[in-house]
């Protein structure tokens, strides 16, 4: 054999290969999805695949489902239940998406509600569904974007999901519309539904990219998890840490990049149903996330046939299904586009292509949206970042510092807000600050005290997924005159300490070990910067406290004594006596050290076998306490929605709940 004919061997067989696959893959892309290969080869085959008539029953369903879960999720996680504490404070603090947004007044945030409401009722019934699902669409983005503290992964895919469904054609099959108008033919552009599966797809793939990262793969986003009682199988056959590695991270990594796959392809779609049925139920019980297991259980059938209730209806009354028995490929095109002209269509499709394009772009546009960057990029909740990063928030000191009397004021960490979130991001601490500065100026005015000038800081200890404590905004800087601009990076955002990270290894064992000396025996790891000072405090029920350095060097001081003690790595002092004690790192890089100490009120705490005794007497499944909780909520809806309509009509006096302590509530009338 000649050497030439030795070297081209590989490439005949590469070439060969290629051309089998080339040959291969229509047939390969219409097993796997059902779709030609020609509908993709072409912008005018693509746009007479999604306008291609398709059955309604499906897309009917799914907007019924969807317009019921939102009935529900109204008075619960939009707030409805609880209006007056979310909208009735007139110093409550809003962190709104567009400067200068402001809520409605109280009564007339109930009526907006209401009419929230109605535009579900109007998506369930499909009834005047387009005027409905705008009234829906319009007061839950309005709402959505009042306050970013609200913001949830699941709460922007309800609108995005209204959204879509606002340009559908669902209503033409099990609605009162469809009933009204026996002229509407239950069919509609395929692109119905292939737009709201590929919202799904965005939802599920996008979430599992995110978690392909060291933060979720090595386990310390959702920690100690496995203890639940739904991973109670996976727990007796590997244990705790296993589960929380395997089960809870990998897997849930794997399962959100594959399970839309596995629902396309036909041969797995029920195995990959009945795996996202367990994983949205386990949720449901996981986590406090409303309606959002519900609301992917609803649209799983959005993968199915588009026939689907027709043929279970058949299966159920033995019978065929009379109402669509027509010739279909003869109406279809009479009903689906009467007056649609090939510019309309073609507008149709760039619009739901660029919709698809903003999709995937979004939650990677964090190099545009520097202002939202801090520890994580971006805001919680386009991104899909879900359960990514877990934070633990230890320390929230707000100093207020009158400039003319050089006064200073705490205030407490949940004056005039409901909720921490702002605590992680810079956009929110700035809107905060100057939520206070108002709220202040108000009351100054109020009083009769002279006007006067302030200045707002921030002292913000967090931990994010097991790391050291430590700062997250500049205690330096006055939050009212520092810059802040969506599009530049926050330079009074401290950086999150990446040289302590693989340090979470030797938090877990140091933890464990002090654990082990005994019941009421306790660690704290804190991280600080070159030349700022942490200001501790030891209260009376804490006993043996000791310092130790870790890494850098610090300078001691406690506030009952002048002298200062330097303390390099590996130096400790022990024995802190309570009250005030401050530590300053003096090293040119960060330091980290830990406390240690008994905690006396620990002893009162029930012990291992009481907390076991307590979990088991919980019910598993306490739905009749859901259902009541539900049903409260929304006795509370409707009296708040009625208050606001009696005082916008006849003036009457609105009654509404204020807090007096965090776990007791009084009613005011204003």
């Amino acid at each position: 054999m000649k050497m030439g004919e030795k070297h081209n061997e590989p490439e005949t067989t590469f070439s060969s290969r290629w051309q089998t696959l080339r040959t291969n893959l229509p047939h390969l892309l219409h097993k796997y999805c059902g779709h030609d290969l020609r509908s993709f080869q072409s912008l005018d085959g693509f746009m007479t695949l999604i306008y291609r008539p398709t059955d309604a029953a499906g897309i009917g369903v799914a907007r019924m489902l969807f317009g019921l879960m939102m009935l529900i999720d109204i008075p619960e996680e939009r707030g409805g239940g609880d209006l007056d504490f979310r909208w009735g404070d007139p110093r409550g603090c809003k962190f709104p998406l567009i400067t200068g947004m402001e809520p409605l007044s109280y009564p007339r945030m109930g009526i907006l509600y209401l009419v929230m409401w109605l535009g579900a009722l109007g998506i369930m019934l499909g009834y005047r569904f387009r005027f409905s699902a705008l009234l829906f669409v319009t007061s839950y983005w309005y709402v959505f974007l009042l306050d970013k503290s609200a913001w949830n992964n699941h709460s922007y895919l309800y609108g995005l999901l209204g959204t879509i469904f606002l340009f559908t054609d669902a209503h033409k099959c099990y609605s009162v519309d469809a009933w009204r108008n026996k002229t509407l033919q239950p069919e509609v552009p395929f692109w119905n539904y292939l737009i709201l599966k590929y919202q799904f797809f965005i939802l599920y793939f996008l979430a599992g990219l995110k978690k392909m990262c060291p933060e979720w793969l090595s386990g310390y986003a959702m920690t100690n998890l496995s203890y639940h009682w739904v991973f109670l199988p996976f727990r007796s056959l590997m244990g705790p840490k296993l589960t929380d590695l395997l089960i809870i991270h990998w897997f849930g990594c794997i399962f959100d990049t594959s399970v839309v796959f596995f629902l396309v392809y036909a041969p797995t779609r029920k195995i990959a149903t009945l795996f996202a049925c367990a994983f949205h139920l386990m949720n449901s019980r996981l986590f406090h996330i409303g309606m959002f297991p519900w609301v992917c259980l609803t649209q799983l059938p959005l993968y199915y046939s588009v026939s689907w209730p027709r043929l279970v209806w058949k299966k159920l009354s033995f019978k065929n299904d009379t109402n669509y028995k027509r010739n279909a490929s003869k109406k279809s095109e009479k009903y689906l586009n009467p007056v649609a002209s090939p510019r309309s269509k073609k507008l149709t499709m760039s619009t739901m292509l660029i919709y698809c394009a903003l999709q995937l772009f979004l939650p990677y546009s964090h190099f545009i949206t520097k202002g939202y960057n801090n520890w994580t990029n971006g805001l919680y909740g386009y991104s899909w970042d879900m359960m990514v990063h877990a934070w633990d928030t230890v320390l929230t000191s707000i100093k207020v510092v009158d400039n003319n009397n050089n006064q200073s004021l705490y205030l407490l960490p949940y004056a005039f807000v409901d909720n921490d979130r702002w605590t992680k991001h810079a956009d929110m601490a700035y809107q905060f600050a100057h939520c206070i500065d108002r709220n202040i100026r108000a009351e100054y005015r109020d009083n009769h005290r002279p006007f006067t000038n302030f200045s707002v800081y921030f002292d913000i200890w967090c931990s994010m997924n097991g790391r050291f404590l430590q700062r997250i905004f500049n205690p330096e800087v006055d939050i009212l005159t520092a810059k802040w601009s969506p599009i530049e990076p926050v330079d009074w955002v401290l950086p999150l300490l990446h040289e302590f990270t693989e340090m979470r290894t030797m938090i877990d064992s140091t933890t464990q070990e002090v654990h082990s000396w005994s019941n009421t025996s306790d660690v704290l790891f804190v991280a600080d910067f070159p030349g700022l000072t942490l200001d501790n405090y030891i209260i009376s029920d804490m006993d043996n406290v000791t310092l130790t350095v870790l890494v850098g060097s610090i300078d001691y001081r406690h506030a009952n004594d002048s002298a200062i003690q330097h303390l390099e790595r590996g130096q400790s002092i022990s024995n802190i006596p309570p009250l005030f004690h401050h530590v300053t790192t003096t090293s040119a890089s960060s330091s980290s050290m830990l406390y240690t100490y008994v905690n006396k009120t620990m002893k009162l705490a029930p012990t291992e076998d009481e907390l076991t005794e307590r979990r088991q007497s919980k019910p598993i499944l306490p739905l009749w306490e859901e259902f009541n909780v539900r049903f409260d909520n929304y006795v509370r809806f409707f009296q708040h929605v009625g208050n606001s309509l009696l005082y916008e009509i006849y003036g009457v006096p609105m009654p509404r709940r204020v807090r007096v302590s965090p776990d007791e509530t009084t009613w005011i009338t204003e």
